[in-house]
């Protein structure tokens, strides 16, 4: 039997038997809630989505750009919604947890937030942030060992900072010196630390009647200052936040983690990504979907750092919302591939651009759409 036939059948008679051989990413912003207001459609979505007892009917992850809170906070914030378990919220910084190489390493953290509690619930035991750095830096003293802390061995980039100026200088400092910052810069310094970064997005949609500065910009900056001290590039460890392929790796092995919590033992083989953003949502499950069909012709597929399994997905299909960032009633509902093409790429400057990965495989008024939709596409029928 042909391997896309059996996939079907397994997909069918699970289907029958109530158990789901699929799962949900969920975008949050714009896709549940508006701010801090819950979309209408969302509520009626969940209904759907758990049985009386409250239990989930698929699986089903959360997940969300934002890094400058703790996965449970952003939990407590959906609870209104449905109670969900704070393992089912994916925040851009998740994926650190699989970077254990680095855990007890002395490492600098730079963001907003309750930034220490971030990295130390994510497994860092010696996280230093930007403003105790900055406090400390003038005590430096290379003779007294005692007031000299720990060397540095490697950058956190969890979001933008309040102060910005302030981060980049001893960003620079930190990466220049090989973690001693203090030290007169080093010529021998490259490569330098590694650098881990979340959430890429170079703006944000906000009260404002313009886009405000994302953390992407931030690190546009940081790029380009330590290209024009050094004549290099700033090379970065990894990438985190829609829409890296380890972003959506991860969020596949919570969806995993779900359906042996349930005794659902048979593979998910489909994951349906709902979001309202064409460049970060429809972007990131596409590049996913493209990894996973080439990695399944050509060679088995890379593992996550960690001990993480490699994917195991059959595809990745993107939904597309019109419930937030994405209007179909604008002039330009949906940008062609030439028009996008012409436009200035607002992605990061790791992430080759292909105008085919920004269109969506489903567009639906809303979440409780989406849901109707991918229970039907699966003969979903639960009891």
């Amino acid at each position: 039997m042909p391997q896309r036939q059996a996939r079907r059948c397994i997909s069918v008679t699970r289907a029958l038997r109530g158990l789901p051989s699929f799962g949900f990413l969920f975008d949050i912003d714009g896709v549940l809630v508006r701010g801090r207001t819950p979309i209408p459609a969302a509520r009626a979505a969940f209904r759907k989505l758990v049985n009386p007892q409250g239990q989930f009917l698929v699986p089903v992850v959360f997940v969300t750009n934002a890094g400058d809170c703790l996965r449970q906070k952003k939990a407590e914030q959906l609870s209104h919604l449905l109670g969900i378990s704070q393992d089912q919220v994916m925040m851009s910084h998740s994926p650190l947890r699989m970077f254990k190489r680095y855990h007890e390493k002395c490492v600098l953290v730079s963001g907003q937030g309750p930034l220490l509690d971030i990295a130390q619930d994510l497994g860092f035991c010696q996280p230093i942030t930007i403003d105790t750095l900055r406090e400390k830096r003038p005590l430096l003293d290379a003779v007294d060992h005692d007031r000299r802390p720990n060397v540095l061995v490697t950058v956190v980039l969890f979001g933008e900072p309040v102060r910005w100026e302030t981060s980049l200088q001893l960003i620079i400092d930190v990466l220049l010196t090989s973690g001693y910052p203090g030290n007169p810069y080093g010529q021998e310094s490259y490569p330098h630390l590694p650098v881990l970064a979340c959430n890429m997005d170079l703006m944000w949609v906000a009260e404002a009647q313009s886009p405000r500065f994302g953390h992407g910009t931030f690190m546009v900056c940081l790029e380009n200052i330590y290209k024009k001290i050094t004549g290099k590039d700033l090379k970065y460890e990894a990438l985190m936040g829609k829409p890296s392929r380890l972003t959506y790796q991860y969020a596949e092995h919570l969806i995993r983690a779900q359906a042996l919590q349930r005794s659902w033992e048979q593979p998910i083989q489909t994951l349906y990504a709902v979001g309202d953003n064409v460049m970060t949502d429809v972007y990131g499950a596409n590049l996913y979907n493209r990894y996973l069909q080439e990695s399944s012709r050509s060679h088995p597929r890379a593992r996550l750092p960690g001990e993480l399994a490699a994917a195991a997905a059959a595809r990745c299909s993107s939904v597309l919302v019109c419930t937030g960032v994405y209007d179909p009633h604008s002039e330009v509902a949906l940008p062609s591939r030439d028009s996008i093409a012409q436009n200035v790429f607002h992605g990061h400057r790791d992430f080759s651009f292909d105008p085919a990965l920004v269109e969506p495989d489903h567009i639906v008024p809303d979440v409780d759409a989406a849901v109707d939709l991918v229970f039907q596409l699966e003969n979903f029928a639960p009891h």
